[in-house]
């Protein structure tokens, strides 16, 4: 097993999700407002143990123009997010209060794009990606190979596949409720799109921060509390 395989990359990567999920469910008769502090400062310490293990940020092309797409790729994303997500809400929702907002909107900016990418766009997408490349060597046991023989450090930036795509995608969109599935599934193969068209995790990041952010902003100045 290599210092770095996937087995021994799997708790940097899956900690802050877990985390961020975890804290939501045990302090959820908090206020929101405090529910979501204890998020923050408990997933980016986690983060910052975590920094050491993850692949770099930024790949072969520009790393300005990178975030410059992903802006753009983000705003895209909120639109689609949008339409896909309206059929399936209810009219109305209760309005959140101003303290309860500005954390909901910090940690979906800040927090959630960095420890959700990196799960979703670099670890599970790359093992999937090594598995499927396995499986077509004839490997008679890929995971095993895999999961402890492999690091998802040696796939190539922009290396995918069909099938990391959508089993990535797949990995994405249980991570929401039902109802937002259908935006999660088409927001999933965006950010694969990104991540085969830049070759970077920086892309995806930025699109992801900033379609929750304008999501965030949309949904404020329209009253459309329904899609939150």
């Amino acid at each position: 097993m290599t210092a770095s395989s996937n087995y021994r990359l799997l708790w940097p990567y899956v900690i802050p999700y877990v985390a961020y999920v975890v804290i939501a469910g045990l302090f959820g008769c908090l206020a929101p407002e405090w529910n979501y502090l204890i998020r923050i400062i408990v997933v980016t310490a986690t983060l910052f143990w975590a920094w050491r293990w993850y692949v770099p940020f930024c790949g072969p092309k520009s790393c300005v123009l990178s975030i410059i797409i992903g802006i753009i790729f983000g705003i895209i994303g909120t639109a689609l997010w949008v339409v896909c997500l309206l059929p399936f809400v209810g009219s109305s929702a209760k309005e959140w209060g101003t303290s309860p907002f500005l954390a909901r909107i910090i940690a979906s900016t800040l927090l959630v794009p960095i420890f959700e990418e990196l799960l979703m766009r670099v670890y599970i997408f790359r093992i999937a990606h090594q598995w499927y490349m396995e499986r077509r060597m004839g490997q008679t046991r890929p995971f095993e190979k895999v999961f402890h023989e492999k690091s998802l450090n040696d796939v190539k930036p922009g290396e995918w596949s069909y099938f990391a795509i959508i089993f990535s995608t797949a990995a994405f969109a249980i991570g929401h409720p039902v109802i937002a599935w259908p935006a999660a599934i088409i927001y999933g193969f965006l950010m694969s799109g990104l991540w085969v068209i830049r070759k970077d995790i920086i892309s995806c990041i930025i699109a992801h921060a900033t379609t929750n952010f304008t999501l965030g902003l949309y949904i404020y100045f329209t009253g459309s509390w329904n899609l939150w």
